[in-house]
């Protein structure tokens, strides 16, 4: 039987896992390689924050992920076939690893961020265009 999500150490398994996946995704994985070109070592950290902070409450993470990805969609259009396969990865490393109350929460807890993301990256492309 698997473990839940209990611990900053299940948080960084999770978070380690999902990305090994995105990075190599034929479909997102460019987006965070190229067009994002994100310096790993510097942003898992952020990550586990983020995620601890969003499951365990403990409030580590400061920052802002609305702005970043708005900012990413300029550079390169965030499609919801985007937005969707981020979900399925996380979802399907969740399912990988964990079971229990909070990986299920881990994943309702993405797919309302995925669809608040898309919303407000597709609501501000519309308030810049002319």
């Amino acid at each position: 039987m698997k473990q839940d999500i209990a611990s900053r150490a299940d948080i960084e398994k999770l978070v380690d896992q999902f990305y090994s996946k995105v990075r190599i995704d034929g479909t997102i994985g460019y987006i965070f390689t190229d067009i994002a070109a994100l310096d790993f070592a510097r942003h898992m950290p952020t990550m586990y924050k983020f995620w601890e902070t969003t499951l365990l409450g403990i409030m580590s993470y400061k920052g802002n992920p609305m702005s970043v990805h708005i900012q990413l969609d300029k550079k390169e259009q965030l499609k919801k076939e985007h937005f969707d396969r981020w979900l399925e990865l996380w979802t399907a490393t969740v399912d990988d690893l964990f079971e229990g109350p909070k990986a299920e929460e881990a994943k309702t807890r993405a797919s309302q961020i995925r669809y608040l993301m898309q919303y407000k990256v597709e609501q501000s492309r519309q308030l810049s265009s002319p």
